[in-house]
């Protein structure tokens, strides 16, 4: 019997609060309008492109912090 324990809910309301911000700050970055809630009607190409800002953004972080 095999167990998935992988879970991509966020837990802590503060972090889920501080993630959607840096969401909403990234897709307006990238010139994607992004609204509270549901999102399904975006593209592959707008979702990937607000998810690569997200991921450039954070590595630009990590690498400041070294």
């Amino acid at each position: 019997m095999s167990s998935n324990n992988n879970n991509n809910q966020i837990n802590v309301p503060e972090a889920r609060e501080a993630m959607d911000r840096f969401k909403m700050e990234c897709a307006n970055e990238v010139g994607v309008n992004l609204k509270q809630g549901y999102n399904g009607d975006l593209t592959s190409r707008q979702a990937g492109s607000v998810g690569g800002q997200m991921v450039k953004k954070m590595i630009e972080a990590y690498e400041r912090s070294m």
